[in-house]
């Protein structure tokens, strides 16, 4: 099998939510992930990212990504799949893709 790089862009930082509505969003997240678990296809669940950082361009580093950025990286995970197809499957059941946001597929190189 092959491993491949899910990478979860969207405009989350402007959506407000309740208490309530986080833990139901997160709780989708969870079982999502938990659906591929279970079928033994997670490497790594991966980790939300912050929303601040900095970018390097040759020698100058600034600071970024914006939050102004209609669409960034929001996190990522690793799982393991047969082909591109059963891969795009999988990310397929993301919950962010209800909102708006898109879920990068990328296969990893082994080096």
């Amino acid at each position: 099998m092959k491993e491949f790089l899910l990478i979860y862009r969207g405009d989350w930082v402007s959506e407000r939510s309740s208490p309530d509505e986080m833990q139901a969003r997160t709780k989708k997240w969870m079982d999502w992930v938990g659906s591929i678990a279970s079928q033994n296809k997670l490497v790594d669940r991966g980790n939300r990212l912050m929303n601040d950082g900095k970018v390097l361009r040759g020698s100058v580093v600034t600071d970024g990504p914006y939050l102004e950025t209609k669409e960034f990286i929001g996190g990522y995970s690793i799982i393991r799949a047969e082909s591109y197809d059963k891969a795009v499957a999988l990310a397929k059941g993301c919950p962010g893709l209800a909102s708006g946001g898109a879920v990068e597929v990328r296969e990893i190189s082994v080096m």
